[in-house]
């Protein structure tokens, strides 16, 4: 049964000593198709790098609101040079982050604008980080849309009415190990029944975000890789009351169709 995880920071450096043995383990654990972030253009570069398409392991392009305050017209031209790259299947990460301003909200905005046009020039779908900031990013958002081919809102932890919001523009919604926090995750875990299963995806967002309620240890302590995305696929069907390979190969076809591959 092959599952597909949609973010993974492969580039990562505490992936830097054991990366080809993490590849093996999500082959073993069935993970057959990989999409690996690009924050910026270093990561980006990298993620294409470690991309191999003939191994159903793509790249995004692009750059984080963290990184937002990067953007300019030099890194844009670079990011659209990079994205024309047969393994760049995607734009991103990018988006908004109102919860920690890393970078100032006007250039974030910008950023964002700006990658969601490149999308809509190649015709690539997007990868998207939305933190404290819905009503903006909905309305930056809404202006492109329609030019978009797909997207995705990564990570979802937001509100009800987000979800419904992004539903209602088609977007697809990506699940991680959030859903497996008891202490975070309650709300979550309520509505993710809510999400249409054509609208689904998964994704560990490894290194990141390792699943709390996991049975056994980790690989590596602390540390989230996408050997685990079983483990959270086997958590939404339950909290979705159904069964685990439907659910899978309901999230694989989603995954092609987001990316644009066939079937």
């Amino acid at each position: 049964m092959p599952y597909a995880d949609i973010g993974v920071n492969l580039t990562d450096k505490r992936f830097n000593d054991d990366r080809e043995a993490v590849l093996t383990r999500a082959r073993e654990a069935d993970v057959q198709l990989m999409v690996l972030t690009g924050t910026d253009l270093d990561t980006s570069r990298d993620a294409v790098a470690l991309a191999d398409p003939g191994q159903q392991r793509y790249a995004t392009s692009g750059v984080h609101p963290h990184q937002a305050s990067q953007w300019n017209s030099a890194v844009r031209t670079e990011l659209a040079e990079l994205s024309r790259h047969a393994a760049v299947r995607c734009i991103g990460e990018t988006g908004l982050d109102f919860n920690r301003d890393f970078s100032p909200r006007p250039a974030q905005e910008q950023a964002f604008a700006d990658q969601l046009d490149l999308a809509a020039v190649g015709q690539l779908p997007v990868f998207l980080h939305q933190r404290d900031a819905h009503a903006r990013f909905l309305g930056i958002l809404r202006e492109h849309r329609d030019r978009i081919p797909q997207v995705v809102v990564h990570c979802f932890t937001d509100t009800r009415e987000a979800l419904y919001d992004y539903l209602d523009l088609g977007c697809f919604i990506g699940i991680t190990g959030w859903i497996c926090d008891e202490r975070r995750g309650q709300a979550l875990r309520q509505m993710v029944a809510d999400i249409p299963a054509s609208q689904l995806l998964l994704e560990t967002d490894a290194p990141y975000l390792l699943p709390r309620d996991l049975p056994g240890k980790p690989p590596i302590k602390g540390r989230n890789e996408p050997s685990l995305l079983p483990w959270i696929a086997e958590r939404v069907a339950r909290l979705r009351q159904q069964p685990l390979e439907q659910l899978a190969a309901q999230c694989w076809r989603n995954t092609q169709t987001w990316l644009g591959l066939p079937e």
